[in-house]
């Protein structure tokens, strides 16, 4: 299908981990961990000597490969770069914000979420039905 973003199948695609200790762990131990020949890994671990900056260019690293299809983020996480999340718009590699151990979800400041709510709300308003 033309107009479709297309993900790289020639080995497969990867997903991404941006979080606390604990669920970063636990989605390594389900296998999701990859470290490619040039020492690059396909997760970041956030505790309270990472930098906002590095988050940022983790971010903006794993939405510029080639080989990442997903991109798992805490939400408490999301928030510190939020701006960059709510941005960004391209549909591969998804970004989905989950919950972690410390900190709950609030699905106010979901990003997929709000993106959700605005199209069925600017549907309904385009139908004529409210």
């Amino acid at each position: 299908m033309a107009g479709r973003a297309q993900i790289p199948t020639s080995n497969s695609a990867l997903i991404a981990m941006i979080a606390e200790e604990d669920t970063v762990t636990g989605f390594l131990m389900a296998g999701v961990g990859n470290v490619d020949l040039r020492r690059k890994t396909n997760y970041l671990i956030v505790d309270s000597k990472t930098t906002v900056k590095a988050i940022e260019d983790t971010f903006k690293d794993y939405t510029t490969r080639e080989d990442i299809a997903i991109i798992l983020i805490s939400q408490y996480v999301a928030n510190m770069i939020r701006f960059l999340v709510d941005s960004y718009n391209k549909p591969v590699p998804a970004i989905l914000e989950i919950p972690s151990k410390d900190h709950p979800y609030d699905p106010a400041h979901d990003s997929v979420l709000s993106r959700v709510k605005y199209l069925f709300s600017a549907e309904s308003v385009a139908s004529g039905r409210r």
